[in-house]
């Protein structure tokens, strides 16, 4: 009787954690059934150590989502409380969505059934679709679970999360559709890119040379520890990480009570770093694959992990580096100003 009691007691706290586990139990599913996925070919538990094309991802949305419960939980304002019968139960059946998609993904062929599709409409990496429309369905009933959760407000507070999601599940349809670089658009930033990377590991002691095919700029580097060579597509030059971190830097600023000026300056810093880790991405791999082989499970790791991890690590955190330095900055402007232009209690008069 008194678990019952506490959870009386804490009822609101509970259910703002609702549209959070939401999420959190069918990827909890996922993790903990481990199952085949013949088109990921690897165990959905494998699956989260995967950057690209896996659902490490996910685990960043979940962050977002939670991170944005915590710097809004005390403005946050509960709808379902206030909602009729009808209301509650439209709620309830949300809530459960998302592990009713990731139950018919893996239990009633709905991965099949996407593949499928895809096969027969001729797109190059078929089988990396069901992860790609995950991404999507994702976003767009956690978009439905905020709204009859903390109605329209919510869409504007929380639309960070999801648009990370969409994002995500948008660009790996784009590579499955357009593979190896044919994306004109995404590709154009990637041969400066790797120009700058030959350039560092110039700086490295590598000779290097570049060249072109079939519109991908091929790198080669040899030095002290060995000599590797790679084409480069924009996958592999971060260029999904620069888009993700444009788009949802811009919201978050959009939505921070910052001047012009401040909001300019932060998302050319942000970009700044973001381009920079790019960067040091493909000096990365190119030093990898000299010491270990182009083939290596070194290189594999490094190309399907460590690097999309780099980027995306910071883009994720950015939001805590903007308010961290919005706290400093305020303390130093407050030191800064004189003590005669500080507010002073007037004096007594005399009696």
């Amino acid at each position: 009787m008194q678990v019952f009691t506490r959870i009386k007691q804490h009822s609101d706290t509970i259910v703002k954690f609702l549209p959070l586990l939401a999420f959190v139990i069918p990827l909890a599913l996922l993790y903990g059934l481990n199952l085949p996925d013949p088109y990921l070919k690897v165990s959905t538990q494998d699956s989260f150590q995967l950057m690209w094309k896996g659902r490490t991802f996910q685990l960043f949305f979940i962050w977002l989502v939670a991170l944005q419960f915590i710097l809004s939980w005390e403005t946050i304002q509960l709808k379902i409380n206030k909602h009729s019968s009808a209301e509650l139960a439209a709620f309830a059946i949300a809530f459960l969505l998302p592990t009713v998609y990731v139950v018919s993904e893996y239990y009633f062929g709905l991965n099949a059934a996407i593949a499928n599709f895809s096969f027969q409409s001729g797109v190059p990496f078929w089988y990396s679709m069901p992860l790609a429309v995950e991404y999507i369905a994702f976003s767009g009933l956690f978009f439905v679970v905020i709204f009859l959760s903390l109605g329209k407000k919510g869409l504007t507070g929380f639309a960070l999360p999801g648009l990370f999601a969409a994002l995500v599940g948008i660009i790996y349809t784009i590579d499955n559709v357009f593979p190896d670089g044919q994306f004109t658009p995404f590709q154009l930033l990637v041969p400066t890119t790797a120009t700058l990377a030959a350039k560092v590991l110039g700086l490295m002691g590598y000779a290097t040379s570049m060249s072109s095919q079939n519109g991908m700029p091929v790198l080669q580097a040899t030095g002290p520890l060995g000599n590797a060579t790679f084409s480069i597509a924009w996958p592999c030059a971060g260029i999904e990480s620069l888009l993700i971190f444009t788009a949802v830097s811009l919201l978050l600023l959009q939505q921070m009570h910052l001047s012009w000026k401040a909001k300019v300056g932060y998302f050319v810093f942000g970009a700044a770093i973001t381009y920079f880790i790019n960067i040091m991405r493909i000096v990365n791999i190119f030093t990898i694959g000299a010491q270990y082989g182009a083939n290596s499970s070194q290189v594999q790791m490094f190309h399907f992990y460590y690097g999309p991890l780099y980027a995306i690590a910071w883009i994720v955190s950015y939001p805590l580096v903007i308010l961290v330095s919005q706290i400093f900055w305020r303390k130093i402007r407050n030191e800064k100003i004189p003590d005669s232009k500080k507010l002073q209690r007037p004096p007594l008069s005399p009696v």
